[in-house]
């Protein structure tokens, strides 16, 4: 099963997009998902303050502005090939 991190904050509406954006793909595509908010952990927070929300899956991240539906249909397509059959 694939193992997407959404990295969030409280009271941020992209993250809150970005979340239900996901749960499009829950079915079709199951996922294990991993909030982690920033504010809780010094390099997240250095690292994504401005970029919030990301979504990490495979090594590869989507920021911002940047996650939308069709952004993540690729990223999933591109995780497809890393998937392990969940025993």
């Amino acid at each position: 099963m694939r193992h997407v991190i959404l990295y969030t904050k409280e009271a941020c509406t992209l993250c809150d997009e970005a979340e239900l954006l996901l749960s499009f793909f829950m079915e079709t595509h199951p996922f294990e998902l991993e909030r982690r908010d920033i504010n809780t952990n010094d390099e997240w927070f250095e690292k994504y303050h401005l970029e919030i929300p990301v979504i990490e899956m495979g090594g590869k991240q989507l920021y911002g502005e940047g996650i939308n539906y069709e952004s993540i249909k690729k990223l999933f397509q591109v995780n497809r090939s890393k998937d392990i059959p969940s025993t």
